[in-house]
């Protein structure tokens, strides 16, 4: 019998903890976005030129991710904001991610601890 290789990201705009399920452990990491972060102040009140350079930044953080999902079968997304949508929005125009079941859910801000327990228990619990 194949096992599936199976993650949870729990996520907001500014950080995505990764959980990885293996048959005996848990790998968890953490990639943090660079939204709003600026190498130098802008001079310009320019607010597109602002929202463009956000949302390229916010662009590059869900690349990252993408980088790390490509290797898994299945894909928990939650965390309390709307980011989990717009990347699982980015993750349906690419076809790299037809074979990646991706389900989304809504949570709370949770501990390192929590997160791996609503990880472990979603994938025991809905997926079997």
């Amino acid at each position: 019998m194949k096992s599936n290789k199976q993650l949870g990201i729990w996520m907001d705009h500014s950080v995505a903890y990764i959980i990885g399920l293996n048959v005996d452990s848990m790998k968890y990491s953490t990639i943090t976005a660079q939204v709003g972060e600026q190498d130098e102040p802008l001079s310009s009140r320019d607010e597109s030129l602002i929202n463009n350079k956000k949302q390229n930044e916010l662009l590059f953080f869900f690349k990252r991710l993408s980088d790390v999902i490509i290797n898994y079968d299945e894909v928990l997304l939650f965390g309390p904001t709307n980011a989990k949508t717009e990347f699982l929005n980015q993750l349906k125009g690419d076809l790299h991610f037809n074979n990646v079941k991706i389900y989304v859910k809504p949570a709370d801000k949770m501990s390192k601890n929590q997160q791996q327990a609503f990880v472990k228990k979603y994938f025991n619990t809905y997926t079997k």
